[in-house]
């Protein structure tokens, strides 16, 4: 790797850094709902109103991205990212902190349709794979120091000049500042796709967007997708107040609970390009459902520490690679429109819009217990997608 390389490959895995600073709104909206004393269902509107912008940025960004480049696009992501971070600071009324939330949503939908492609151009095709690999991993990093930080601050364990757990903001806010500097400063070149202009011009990349899903498999690869990431934003914010209403744990003791579940996502990030080289993506993906299914099983029965922290590990592993499995069949079920599909797969992760809010109503009619059923049913969606994996194997 060349020294210009590893120059810019610094700043490209801190935005992969701050890409994960989304997955604090699961510790965050249990913060706020203690110190604002909101019912479960208003409190899981912070990260339901997350990734409900995934749903109107995704395609947009892919259109700004040709018009004034992948690196340019990224800025603003971290831009926006940096303003939703600085909001907190100021003060934890409600309408402040919705407004915080939807510009992280926003700032990490511009980020997770723009990076990748971005990644692409700095590493070239051969170091591709482990460079997003790589960055993963540092995503994770920030998402499980999220809890951590939080508890720290609401413990007054590190200085936290009056902010309590809100001290996680400037934190992270430092580094997303950082972040921009130094990819502002970096050398990448990248050519701006050059697209005929017309009237109709956006509005036919939506269309021909939205058009796929009358595909029978690439409709249910984008239900496979709010699946995967309903139950993943669904347990990062649920899996605490299960051991708060179960075990009598206080929210900081609790906490650990969400850094428990991005650990042995990071360990499954990790290990699972080894086991998709060994095995069919087929037997991977029933593995894998099984092991969230079990852990479904220990989230409704469990009472006490032990078999609740399995079943959040489980679940972790578990969840870990389905959206790679899945992304992947959907491309190679329409190999010619690729950009389309990926569009469409990463509109899929409005998901965590979905599952928060039914799983709040649900758990304030009868408790958490409702909680783990609505993500049971994603579960049960994930066992019924095993077979198409097979479909587009057999015509591959």
């Amino acid at each position: 790797m060349s020294k210009n390389l590893k120059l810019t490959i610094i700043p490209v895995m801190l935005c992969f850094f701050a890409m994960g600073f989304v997955d604090l709104v699961g510790i965050a909206s249990n913060y706020v709902k203690e110190d604002l004393n909101l019912t479960d269902t208003v409190a899981n509107i912070f990260p339901s109103l997350v990734f409900f912008w995934f749903l109107i940025f995704s395609v947009p960004t892919g259109v700004l991205m040709n018009k004034i480049g992948r690196k340019k696009t990224v800025m603003l992501s971290l831009i926006v990212t940096v303003v939703s971070l600085l909001l907190p600071i100021l003060g934890e009324n409600f309408t402040l902190m919705l407004i915080s939330f939807s510009l992280l949503g926003i700032g990490n939908a511009l980020m997770q349709t723009s990076l990748n492609p971005l990644v692409s151009q700095v590493s070239g095709d051969a170091n591709l794979a482990s460079t997003l690999t790589f960055g993963q991993f540092v995503k994770a990093i920030a998402s499980f120091m999220a809890p951590y930080i939080a508890m720290w601050g609401a413990m007054a364990s590190i200085p936290t000049f009056g902010l309590g757990w809100r001290v996680l903001f400037p934190i992270y806010m430092v580094i997303g500042v950082l972040a921009t500097l130094l990819l502002g400063a970096s050398t990448i070149n990248e050519e701006i796709a050059e697209k005929a202009e017309s009237n109709g011009g956006v509005l036919k990349e939506f269309a021909d967007c939205f058009k796929l899903l009358a595909k029978p498999i690439v409709l249910l690869s984008f239900l496979g997708i709010m699946c995967h990431v309903g139950i993943d934003v669904g347990t990062n914010t649920t899996a605490p107040k299960i051991l708060m209403e179960r075990l009598g744990m206080t929210l900081n003791d609790a906490a650990f609970a969400t850094s428990l579940y991005f650990i042995f996502r990071t360990i499954g990030c990790l290990t699972g390009s080894f086991f998709l080289r060994v095995l069919s993506s087929k037997s991977f993906l029933i593995i894998s459902v099984i092991m969230m299914a079990l852990s479904m099983v220990g989230l409704f029965i469990g009472d006490n520490k032990v078999v609740l922290y399995i079943a959040i590990a489980l679940v972790g592993y578990g969840n870990s690679n389905v959206f790679s499995i899945i992304f992947s069949q959907a491309i190679l079920s329409v190999p010619e429109k690729k950009n389309e599909v990926s569009g469409l797969m990463i509109i899929g992760l409005f998901g965590g819009t979905i599952f928060p809010l039914l799983m709040g109503l649900a758990s304030d009619a009868i408790g958490q217990v409702g909680a783990v059923i609505v993500m049971a049913v994603g579960v049960a969606y994930l066992f019924c997608y095993i077979p198409q994996v097979k479909k587009i194997n057999s015509h591959s």
